[in-house]
């Protein structure tokens, strides 16, 4: 298995919404995509088409000693889902605490599904430095950093940059980690301003392209799906589509070019 941590120095960048529409492009690929919710708000589910009264999830499942296969759901294009499941705040702490003393708790916990080598895990954690932040990078191969064309997102960006460095940079299995600017308004002068400060910082780790700020996006949660199957002619899905060729590229180690680059 290749494993994705989706991460994010701070909130309101979409990160949840890009990771579950990625999932679905590299899922209706042909790859078997496992999408795995570390994120306490337990929103991932929300776009995969899970029943929004299901509670179960890997953290109940950790705590009560199951298997994470009694809690792995079928979603869209395949994907097998791994909601986290609902916590009061003492289960919540407990769960938190857990993952704080045993750090790998969730690459093991992976290994233990015995999953196939050319399978694809997503992990949508919360924003910023947690005990979810760093067992999701404990856990990558890769890791995907998304960002939005904002002064306070490029200020963000050397805070995950050290806890890269520290937790996934020194393994010598680790493929690489990159970044996605999401949410992009092209009809602002201050946002084509910094897209063109996050390109040239950023270079060597950025999508190429960009994911661009449309409503279908928004819209296609309203109907526990992606934008993928809600809009898929729009210009999102089309950036979607190029940045998940550009991500199974970086997993297979080649320089692939992405299907369009804005």
């Amino acid at each position: 298995m290749k494993v994705v941590s989706v991460v994010s120095a701070k909130g309101g960048v979409g990160k949840t919404t890009l990771a579950a529409n990625l999932a679905s492009v590299l899922g209706s690929n042909g790859r078997r995509l496992i999408a795995v919710d570390l994120d306490p708000q337990n929103a991932l589910r929300l776009h995969l088409g899970i029943p929004i009264d299901n509670f179960d999830g890997i953290s109940r499942a950790t705590l009560a000693g199951a298997s994470w296969r009694t809690v792995m759901f079928d979603g869209l294009d395949a994907i097998t889902a791994l909601p986290h499941g609902a916590l009061n705040e003492d289960d919540r702490r407990v769960f938190e605490a857990r993952l704080d003393s045993h750090p790998h708790l969730i690459r093991e916990a992976l290994e233990s599904l015995a999953l196939d080598a050319n399978d694809i895990v997503m992990i949508d954690t919360p924003p910023g430095a947690t005990a979810y932040t760093r067992a999701a990078l404990l856990a990558a191969d890769f890791v995907l950093n998304v960002v939005i064309a904002d002064a306070a997102s490029y200020a963000a960006i050397p805070h995950m940059e050290r806890l890269i460095q520290t937790y996934c940079v020194p393994r010598g299995a680790f493929l690489g980690y990159g970044y996605v600017i999401n949410q992009v308004d092209q009809s602002r002068s201050l946002t084509k301003d910094v897209v063109k400060v996050l390109r040239d910082s950023l270079s060597a780790h950025l999508f190429p392209g960009v994911i661009h700020l449309d409503q279908g996006v928004s819209e296609s949660l309203a109907y526990d799906t992606t934008v993928i199957h809600y809009d898929p002619h729009s210009q999102a899905a089309a950036d979607l589509r190029a940045c998940g060729d550009w991500l199974d590229a970086r997993l297979n180690g080649e320089a692939k070019q992405p299907r369009n680059v804005a």
